[in-house]
């Protein structure tokens, strides 16, 4: 998803997100669970005013085609918990998702068992899914971002018994609009994972990586 230009300029003197250890969670022969930092939207404020519980299925996969040179992770989360993310299109009125993943790091902005607005506005992508966006900034090493990416979506996998067939692209969800209803069709995105606008040879080599990590 595209963020405002004016919100670009917020992202200079942030304060230190609180962190914890990272999230649980069984290794594997894969290696083990990768570090999260907990960044949670504070509950009954901002994107998680209103909460809906959700038994994850699906995990949702975008891009933020946001390339400020700061517009990191921790940014990005620093953002959804100040609730700087507004949006007039859904009933939440905020931008929530649940990861942000760059090239060094993973903050979690919500948790796994609620519902973000991320995907389709009230539709099923938000209901049953975990969002995970990817950072673009300037600076950020695609190939590394996409690495802890499919390990990041392997370990949900595994923790959450989702098959590897539920891991979509934003591509995936049809958008009908919660203000008007109107059609939105299907987003080109994680766009650098999408093949004239379609899940092709991009997106089943990332799927790879993820079974390889699975």
């Amino acid at each position: 998803m595209r963020l405002p230009l004016l919100l670009l300029l917020s992202f200079l003197g942030l304060s230190i997100v609180i962190s914890c250890s990272s999230s649980g969670g069984s290794s594997s022969s894969s290696g083990p669970a990768p570090h999260i930092t907990k960044a949670l939207i504070p509950k009954g404020q901002a994107g998680r005013w209103r909460t809906r519980s959700m038994r994850p299925r699906y995990i949702t996969i975008h891009s933020t085609q946001n390339f400020s040179r700061g517009a990191d992770a921790r940014a990005h989360a620093r953002l959804l918990q100040r609730g700087s993310l507004k949006s007039t299109k859904n009933s939440l009125g905020y931008l929530t998702w649940h990861f942000t993943v760059d090239d060094s790091s993973i903050y979690q902005s919500l948790p796994t068992n609620e519902q973000g607005q991320h995907a389709d506005y009230e539709g099923r992508g938000n209901r049953s899914s975990i969002g995970i966006e990817m950072c673009e900034n300037r600076g950020n090493s695609r190939e590394a971002t996409l690495d802890r990416t499919a390990r990041l979506a392997a370990h949900l996998m595994r923790k959450y018994n989702i098959p590897l067939r539920n891991i979509v692209p934003h591509q995936h969800w049809r958008r009908i609009r919660h203000a008007d209803g109107r059609d939105l069709g299907h987003k080109n995105c994680p766009h650098f994972l999408m093949t004239n606008g379609k899940p092709g040879v991009k997106w089943n080599a990332f799927l790879q990586r993820v079974k390889r990590y699975f």
